[in-house]
C-alpha cells in the first residue's frame, strides 16, 4: 500500500531534515515551478531505470502535478523494492499552500 505525506507534513519535514523529493513531471513543468530542493526524474524515466536515480536504502517524496501519477509511480517502485512516499495533492497543493 503506498504511503501518503501531505504538503504541511513535507514542509515540517524538510525544515528539519534534508529528504529526497523526486519530481517526476515533464522537464517544461519542473521548469515552469517546482518544490525547493525537489530532483527532476520524468515518471518514464524513472519507472524504466530506478536503479539509475534510486537506492533500496535510502526513502524517497514523489511528487507530480496534482498526486495521482506519482501515487501510481509509488506503487510500481514499491513492488520493485523501494522505499517511496506519495506527495499528496501534488505540486498544485504546494503552490495553494505556500504560495
Amino acid at each position: 500500500m503506498t504511503q501518503e505525506i501531505t504538503i504541511s507534513d513535507l514542509k515540517r519535514m524538510m525544515s528539519q531534515q534534508r529528504i529526497h523529493i523526486i519530481d517526476i513531471r515533464d522537464n517544461y513543468q519542473f521548469q515552469l515551478g517546482n518544490i525547493p530542493t525537489s530532483r527532476n526524474v520524468p515518471m518514464n524515466f524513472l519507472l524504466t531505470v530506478p536503479e539509475n536515480y534510486l537506492n533500496k536504502e535510502d526513502t524517497y517524496y514523489l511528487c507530480c502535478e496534482f498526486g495521482s501519477r506519482s501515487k501510481r509511480a509509488c506503487q510500481e517502485l514499491l513492488e520493485m523494492g523501494y522505499h517511496v512516499v506519495n506527495i499528496a495533492g501534488g505540486y498544485q497543493e504546494y503552490c495553494q499552500t505556500f504560495n
